[in-house]
């Protein structure tokens, strides 16, 4: 216990700044949407956009002058920042014990390895989730001035869900990069470099038929916006390899960090 609250005042600053990002994120698009809401031109304007350009950004799938729309727009850069900040979370929250040189102080204490990473984990998923719950609220209070109907609380509600299992996958990852690699230092680089790939890869998808295959490498396809607002539900397939991918991540986190060994 006393690890794990140690953990969350440590991430205290880093979770006040990433909530503080995704809230002016928030801000600024509902600026950006006050623009589009039921204007009809503003669609001509999107139309007028490269081919390219509107399948990359799933625009074509949106009406993009209704909150919904909008916001389902909007997912994918919450998703990316989620992403982010939990595979952050992760990877430094164990591999920053030997960056500042506190790995012997952690390990002198009457606990195992395995309860060492189940505290920092545990902690990291909590700032997960408060990320997630402050997208919501901000979300949800952008919204407000426009009257939103209940398809878009679901669908948000379903967004929202959605950014958390991809926070999830990430979070294992990062967790599993901290543990494993010897190079502390570059953890959390690996972790955002796999994260934009993965990213790139559904970019990938999305332009190209031939391509298709490459949504199974990449969670942003898992949870794609597009999929979630015409059917209005997560996929189960999807969740099962999202279950998988976390499983494995996990188990090899607590696999490798028992095994290696530590730079004091």
């Amino acid at each position: 216990m006393n690890i794990f609250l140690r953990e969350l005042k440590a991430n205290l600053k880093s979770l006040l700044i990433w909530c503080g990002v995704i809230l002016l994120m928030v801000l600024v698009g509902a600026a950006k949407f006050s623009a589009y809401y039921n204007d009809a031109s503003m669609l001509a304007i999107l139309d007028s956009f490269p081919d390219a350009i509107l399948d990359a950004m799933s625009i074509r799938a949106f009406n993009l002058t209704t909150l919904s729309g909008f916001f389902g727009l909007m997912f994918i850069y919450f998703a990316l920042m989620g992403g982010i900040a939990a595979a952050m979370w992760g990877s430094d929250s164990i591999s920053k014990e030997e960056r500042d040189k506190t790995v012997e102080f952690s390990l002198a204490l009457p606990v195992s390895r395995s309860r060492v990473v189940t505290a920092k984990m545990l902690a990291a998923l909590v700032n997960s989730i408060v990320f997630v719950l402050v997208t919501w609220g901000g979300s949800l209070a952008a919204a407000r001035p426009y009257n939103p109907d209940q398809a878009f609380y679901n669908y948000l509600r379903l967004e929202m869900t959605a950014m958390f299992m991809i926070e999830l996958i990430f979070l294992a990852l990062g967790l599993l990069l901290g543990c494993a690699m010897k190079r502390y230092k570059l953890s959390g680089s690996t972790a955002v470099w796999i994260i934009l790939t993965t990213y790139f890869l559904s970019v990938a998808a999305s332009l190209q038929k031939d391509l298709d295959f490459l949504k199974y490498f990449s969670p942003f396809k898992y949870f794609d916006a597009a999929e979630l607002f015409r059917e209005m539900k997560l996929d189960a397939t999807y969740l099962l390899i999202s279950a998988g991918i976390i499983f494995v991540c996990v188990a090899a986190a607590y696999w490798t960090y028992n095994r290696r060994d530590l730079y004091i």
